[in-house]
């Protein structure tokens, strides 16, 4: 008899502990950071001027929303459809910040696909790709080692997120 109660009780308790556990809330799906250019706008297409083709400098940024407790920012620019081709990295912008200027990094850039540091703008191979500009709120700074990379970045931002923000582009390469 013993041996039957307690099946039911574990069953029970396989059952709700997942539920509970599903309940509980992430901060960075909580608090949304909005991400803006005056380049693009959100799913528009990014100028030359910021591409391979062009001038390959990086857009004018501004964030908003970022959640109290907010200590710094970082900044990861991919590209989803070239398998997460990553175009741009930057660490420990400072919390106060809201903006970047034109061809201005705001933090600590690290290494972009193209293996070089700093802003590296779309240029893809074939048709028309988006590149998404992910903002997040920290906790703390990084301190991260020069010469990170954005898998660098994203460990080290591990329990330190508070909020993301994204803004999507996209670019067509000669087009």
């Amino acid at each position: 008899m013993m041996t039957v109660m307690r099946a039911p009780r574990l069953l029970l308790l396989l059952t709700v502990v997942p539920i509970l556990g599903a309940c509980t809330e992430d901060p960075a799906m909580t608090d949304t950071i909005t991400v803006t250019s005056t380049a693009f706008d959100e799913g528009g297409a990014i100028p030359a001027r910021y591409s391979c083709n062009g001038n390959d400098v990086s857009p004018p940024l501004a964030w908003e929303g970022a959640p109290d407790g907010t200590v710094a920012f970082a900044l990861i620019l991919d590209d989803p459809d070239a398998g997460g081709f990553v175009h741009w990295t930057v660490a420990d912008i400072a919390g106060s910040a809201r903006s970047t200027e034109e061809g201005v990094s705001p933090g600590i850039d690290g290494r972009n696909g193209f293996g070089r540091a700093g802003y590296g703008g779309p240029c893809p191979p074939s048709g028309t790709h988006r590149y998404v500009v992910t903002v997040y709120a920290l906790s703390e700074p990084l301190s991260v080692e020069p010469g990170f990379n954005a898998a660098d970045l994203r460990s080290a931002m591990e329990g330190r997120v508070l909020a993301t923000g994204r803004l999507t582009g996209t670019y067509r390469r000669g087009g």
